[in-house]
C-alpha cells in the first residue's frame, strides 16, 4: 500500500526569506528546486507578501475568526495594491452575477404567477396588459 505524504509546513520566516530572494532577482525555478517547493507556491507567497506584508504570510491552519472578518491589510507596494483591486473587482463581479441570477429567478416566478392569476380569472393576458387597453384615450 502507498504511504500518504505529510504536508510540509513552512514557517512565516521561511516564506519571507524566499520572497525576499525572489524580489532580489533570484531565479524562481532555481529557488524552487533549492527549497524543494513548487514555483506556484513561491508566487502565492510573493503575492501575499506584496498585498499585506509579512503578516499576510500565514502559517498552517485556518485563519482565526477575527482574521477572516478583518479588512484586508493595506498594500505595501503598487503591485500589491493592484492585486487587491483585482481581487475586490472579482468579488464584486461574483456578487453582481449572483444578484442577476436572483433577479432572473424572481422575474420568471412573477411572470408565472401573473399567468396563473390571469388563467384563473378567465383572462388571456396578464392584468397589467389588459388595464392599459381599457383606459379611455385622450383626444389630441
Amino acid at each position: 500500500m502507498s504511504q500518504k505524504k505529510k504536508a510540509r509546513v513552512y514557517s512565516r520566516e521561511f516564506k519571507w526569506r524566499a520572497v525576499e530572494r525572489m524580489l532580489a532577482g533570484e531565479g524562481v525555478s532555481r529557488l524552487a528546486r533549492e527549497l524543494k517547493v513548487r514555483r506556484k507556491l513561491l508566487y502565492e507567497w510573493k503575492d501575499a507578501y506584496q498585498c499585506g506584508g509579512v503578516e499576510a504570510l500565514r502559517t498552517r491552519g485556518r485563519p482565526r475568526q477575527g482574521d477572516r472578518l478583518r479588512r484586508a491589510p493595506e498594500a505595501k507596494t503598487e503591485r500589491g495594491a493592484l492585486l487587491q483591486a483585482r481581487q475586490r473587482i472579482a468579488a464584486l463581479e461574483q456578487r453582481v452575477g449572483q444578484q442577476q441570477l436572483e433577479i432572473d429567478f424572481f422575474a420568471e416566478a412573477l411572470r408565472r404567477v401573473e399567468a396563473v392569476r390571469a388563467e384563473r380569472s378567465g383572462r388571456k393576458e396578464p392584468r397589467s396588459m389588459r388595464s392599459s387597453e381599457n383606459k379611455p384615450r385622450k383626444a389630441d
